[in-house]
């Protein structure tokens, strides 16, 4: 017996938009928990290291010891990552977040910790001039000027985190990972191909809408370009 010829999932084509259609609920389902265990990630990790970074510019001493823990978190492998984290949180969707938390504050806390020393230091005693207190100096002066080298690492924390999801197949909570891993363990073509293009899309659309949000945050960047 031969697959029809309007058959492509009969003949395991790579192209099928018979996939699609057939398989749209899995896809949006696959895709939300995709996209809500990266934002929830990212958001936490963002939590974190700001006062980490905060931290360690206010304190010399402390900058060597977060950025070196945090570099030394980049560095394990994400599997290894996940058994370690697996005693403390089980199979769960929390032992994914935990994980792409700790893996996001390497570039989180490296970027807002440059933008912060990147304020001059002119400015900041214009500001106290100006009778700006130490938490209004932080908020409308230094934030502000360090947040292009913030949304920088935000944005490469986020795409990171798109992909590192995907890890998450191996404990049944990695979004569009989980089609990946099937798919390649039953050799479906449609599925790794489709999975594996909407975890791109992901990530092109959420850098786009962080750097949107970065122009309209960061005007002034836009008249000195």
């Amino acid at each position: 017996m031969t697959a029809p010829p309007d058959d492509c999932l009969a003949r395991n084509e790579w192209i099928c938009g018979a996939y699609l259609s057939s398989r749209r609920e899995i896809l949006w389902d696959a895709a939300l928990q995709h996209v809500q265990l990266t934002a929830l990630a990212v958001l936490i990790g963002l939590a974190l290291a700001v006062p980490l970074a905060l931290a360690a510019r206010r304190r010399r001493w402390a900058a060597g010891p977060v950025l070196g823990l945090t570099t030394v978190l980049y560095t394990i492998p994400s599997l290894a990552m996940f058994s370690l984290l697996l005693p403390l949180y089980g199979l769960s969707a929390a032992l994914v977040v935990a994980g792409l938390v700790l893996y996001s504050l390497t570039l989180l806390v490296r970027n807002i910790l440059a933008g912060l020393r990147a304020v001059p230091e002119e400015t900041r005693q214009a500001a106290r001039g100006m009778g700006y207190g130490p938490l209004r100096l932080l908020l409308a002066v230094e934030l502000p000027l360090a947040l292009p080298a913030a949304m920088a690492g935000l944005r490469i924390a986020t795409v990171s985190a798109v992909s590192l999801v995907t890890v998450g197949a191996i404990v049944g909570y990695g979004g569009l990972g989980n089609l990946i891993y099937s798919g390649m363990n039953t050799y479906f073509k449609a599925q790794v191909l489709t999975a594996s293009v909407l975890c791109v899309v992901i990530a092109v659309v959420a850098d786009l809408l962080l750097l949107g949000a970065q122009r309209l945050l960061t005007p002034w960047t836009r008249r000195q370009a």
